[in-house]
């Protein structure tokens, strides 16, 4: 029998779509209109692997999918890119919007349901935590509308596949030093 580790096939799912679109955009000479219909069956593929294997699809690869099913079908039908180009805008403002206002329907922040199971922190730790994860979605919003305006195509589709992922793991690996100050002995 085949077996496959569980580890590599997430990697799989989670990035096979990114380098889908990345290879069409380059082959076709930087189309988007060639690369989005690939991306969205990638990423729909992936969460079939996903619901396959795990029987369940998290919330964030399926806000994902069905996002960029939305504003990837949007930007085909239309001929216009800003559909493509305003979704990591509306997908990191969601997110920010999200860990803001949760508080407001639970007694404890968003990212202690989300992690509470694998990190151990005191109350004030987690509203930190959040906080900051709430300024680093607003952040990546702004910076994606900057660059989406500013710059050309190319670099902005270069910035979504090898920019935000970066960003991404850098900030985390900063809330290293709360996460050490706040945690709860074990």
């Amino acid at each position: 029998m085949f077996l496959v580790n569980k580890s590599f096939i997430k990697f799989i799912t989670d990035f096979g779509p990114l380098l889908v679109f990345f290879s069409f955009y380059y082959k076709s000479e930087k189309d988007l209109t060639v690369a989005i219909p690939p991306f969205i069956v990638a990423t729909l593929i992936a969460l079939i692997v996903v619901w396959f294997l795990e029987k369940k699809i998290p919330m964030v690869p399926l806000l994902g999918g069905i996002f960029i099913t939305l504003f990837g079908g949007l930007t085909i039908y239309f001929d216009n890119p800003i559909f493509i180009y305003v979704k990591p805008t509306i997908i990191n403002i969601l997110f920010g919007i999200a860990l803001l206002f949760g508080k407001f329907f639970s007694d404890e922040p968003i990212l202690k349901k989300m992690l509470g199971k694998s990190i151990q922190l005191t109350n004030e730790g987690w509203k930190i935590l959040n906080l900051r994860w709430v300024y680093f979605f607003f952040s990546l919003a702004l910076l994606n509308e900057i660059i989406w305006r500013t710059q050309s195509e190319e670099f902005w589709v270069n910035f979504k596949v090898w920019g935000i992922l970066p960003l991404t793991i850098i900030f985390t690996a900063f809330q290293i030093s709360i996460i050490n100050k706040y945690k709860l002995n074990e």
